[in-house]
């Protein structure tokens, strides 16, 4: 044997003795920082993958719990199996959760060893950056992409600090600092910006905002690659400034289609990805944010999301995404395309099988994977033939603007998902989650991700077992309660403006859809009733019973409402007072129930965008943000971000009703019809004046 060969292979052997090594550091890292008492009890080792597939073995040795993985993503995944199946515990995903342990850590009575299913596990959207991780900083993140590693998430949309990027190509194409902060939106407003949607929106953003986030990405990414996964970074998808036209006008750019009722300083506009400039700038891109963030070779790219292409031309759709795809690879020749296959459920009657095929297959075979985003209502990979042999992520969507309402058919999500990874194909590479916000029940998300792993439990063990580590002990209630949730109230998929009816816009004789039943009542009174037995015994029971609860009490004042309508056409203007009196009840005791959860609290959320100012007036500006984000969100998306936190129920969504039940009083006592446009005047007036009601 030469000796250069024997060279290689010692190096090759070294090279993979320090993979190993730094696998179980992290790991081991990660279990301190949940709680030192669980880096004392496990001990991490390194095992071969299973054929080609994620593994991670638990058993125990001695008093110590041993742990073995192919990665430290698969270690983190063994690490979270030993909590919730023999600490029965659940690691929330916030930083201030803390990690409930039982007084001795137990040992494993029966070894496991588990391989994973498919290979790639995809989370987030873009819009949870705007919903929920807006003011973010590095102690949330840190926890999040723990919890992301204990859920065996290996690949995450990562598109936080773009703008910072972005500012260095405008500003080396001829733009002013000025010019290029005004372009953007607001921090909260940032994802729809980044898909194209809307620009300069409640901005300009600050640079104290630019530098922050580029030193906050560059965290995010270093952990989130340390525990083995492969962060989804953004590239050029052809959304440029309007000035751009002035700077380059013989440029191919045209103005989108305005989006959601934006008006027209709002309009985006779209470079042909055919124009000589479309390449340069994305080579100063890529150049720019591989030298500040490194890269996976893995981009997400979105041209069309909720935006009419210049043209639907199958030729043209072709042409595009292989534009696209050349320009990525002229810089970076390992690049993939991530494509959200959003626009293709969105958009389904533009987008004709020929369309989508057309599109998709502009790019070379396996060099696109789609993101099959809201599998739970609709599969879009059964009416497009599989993708057309491009590989996918079967992804669950949970739901729209981080609403509050109890939403998801988890058990039927599940049935879907096994039918799919029997029928789908070899092109079927992975599962996902692309919730647009994080202030929900854990248990869907971490329950469709438990399914990209061979676990042997049946699905009653398994929703056995989310019954224990809620409690942190076995207790037949609450076990009985979970069956219920999860047999029949957790029955319908997520839709938009999903909140109980206190936090909609009042109106006379109507409910909106999205506040209107559509599980069993009875079976979520009857859990609600066994939850609440046990709410001191730990965090995640405590927001089990907060979840349920309010839910109930928007049930019931959606009764209240019906019944205070119904005196209104009778002029019963005694019952109106009456039921109003009940209603107001009702929101005051939704506020007080979810106060027992930070997360489900105004001032949390107000105090975390504060908090992300160096000065009074960047305070101010970033509460702004936050304030309208989940209340008038601006174009025509008023309340889609519905929440109902406590504070925002008495401060905002009470006033509301306030102004409904004068409107009503006045006009029954009068024999008038109801005012709709004086309701709508004076509801518009207080929100604007509470949307700027700075704190300080």
């Amino acid at each position: 044997m030469k000796l250069h060969h024997i060279l290689s292979i010692a190096l090759a052997a070294l090279t993979a003795f320090a993979a190993a090594a730094d696998d179980i550091a992290e790991a081991s890292a990660l279990a301190a920082r949940l709680s030192p008492r669980l880096a004392e009890k496990v001990e991490f080792r390194h095992i071969d993958a299973d054929n080609g597939a994620d593994v991670f073995t638990l058993s125990s040795e001695g008093d110590h719990v041993v742990i073995g993985g192919n990665s430290a993503n698969s270690m983190a995944v063994g690490l979270n199996r030993y909590l919730n199946r023999h600490c029965l515990t659940t690691v929330g995903w916030y930083a201030d959760q803390a990690v409930e342990l039982p007084d001795r850590l137990p040992d494993v009575k029966a070894p496991e060893r588990v391989t994973a299913r498919v290979g790639k596990r995809f989370f987030l959207n873009y819009c949870t950056y705007g919903y929920t991780m807006a003011f973010w900083q590095w102690a949330d993140w840190e926890r999040f992409i723990d919890w992301m590693a204990l859920n065996g998430v290996n690949m995450p949309l990562a598109i936080t600090g773009q703008e910072g990027v972005w500012r260095r190509v405008w500003t080396q194409m001829g733009m002013t600092d000025e010019e290029v902060c005004s372009y953007f939106t607001g921090p909260a407003y940032l994802p729809w910006h980044r898909m194209a949607n809307i620009d300069c929106w409640c901005g300009p953003l600050p640079e104290q905002w630019l530098d922050t986030q580029i030193a906050l990405q560059q965290k995010i990414l270093a952990r989130e690659r340390s525990l083995n996964m492969r962060p989804v970074l953004p590239a050029f998808a052809g959304h440029v400034p309007g000035r751009l036209r002035e700077l380059f006008p013989d440029a191919d750019i045209k103005a989108m289609n305005l989006w959601a009722g934006f008006p027209e300083a709002n309009r985006t506009y779209f470079l042909n990805s055919e124009d000589s400039l479309f390449t340069e700038i994305q080579r100063l891109y890529l150049k720019e944010q591989t030298a500040l963030f490194g890269t996976d070779h893995i981009y997400g790219i979105d041209p069309f999301n909720e935006m009419d292409p210049p043209s639907f031309e199958p030729e043209y759709l072709n042409h595009v995404a292989s534009h696209i795809y050349e320009s990525l690879t002229a810089v970076d020749k390992e690049a993939e395309w991530l494509q959200m296959a959003w626009f293709l459920y969105y958009q389904r009657n533009d987008y004709t099988p020929e369309r989508a095929k057309a599109m998709i297959t502009g790019v070379p075979q396996g060099k696109m994977t789609l993101l099959d985003y809201y599998c739970e209502y609709k599969e879009m990979w059964r009416d497009l033939d599989s993708f057309f042999g491009q590989p996918f992520i079967w992804c669950y969507l949970g739901n729209f603007g981080g609403n509050s309402g109890i939403a998801g058919n988890v058990k039927e999500a599940v049935g879907r998902l096994e039918t799919a990874l029997d029928e789908a194909g070899d092109n079927l590479v992975g599962i996902g989650s692309t919730l647009e916000g994080l202030d929900v029940q854990q248990f869907p998300y971490e329950h469709i991700l438990s399914k990209a792993w061979n676990f042997a439990d049946t699905d009653d063990e398994a929703i056995d077992l989310v019954a224990d580590r809620h409690a942190g002990l076995s207790l037949p209630d609450v076990r009985r309660a979970w069956h219920a949730i999860y047999d029949s109230v957790l029955t319908f998929p997520p839709v938009n403006f999903c909140c109980p009816l206190p936090c909609t816009f009042p109106q006379m004789g109507k409910e909106p859809s999205g506040s209107q039943l559509r599980y069993n009542t009875e079976s979520l009174e009857e859990a609600y009733r066994l939850l609440s037995q046990y709410g001191g015994l730990s965090t995640a029971l405590t927001t089990d019973i907060v979840w349920a609860g309010r839910q109930l009490l928007g049930d019931s004042f959606a009764d209240h409402k019906r019944s205070f309508d119904e005196a209104f056409t009778q002029r019963d203007t005694e019952r109106m007072a009456a039921e109003a009196d009940t209603m107001r009840t009702i929101i005051r005791e939704m506020n007080a129930l979810n106060a027992r959860l930070p997360h489900a609290t105004l001032d949390k959320w107000l105090d975390d965008a504060r908090a992300y100012g160096d000065t009074i007036t960047l305070s101010d500006y970033y509460e702004l943000n936050a304030r309208r984000i989940i209340t008038t969100w601006g174009g025509g998306l008023n309340d889609y971000a519905c929440r109902n936190y406590s504070g925002l129920l008495v401060d905002y969504y009470l006033p509301r009703w306030e102004i409904y039940f004068e409107e009503a009083l006045r006009a029954a006592k009068m024999g008038e019809p109801f005012n709709v446009e004086s309701q709508r005047r004076k509801t518009e007036e207080f929100q604007n004046r509470w949307g700027k009601g700075i704190r300080r």
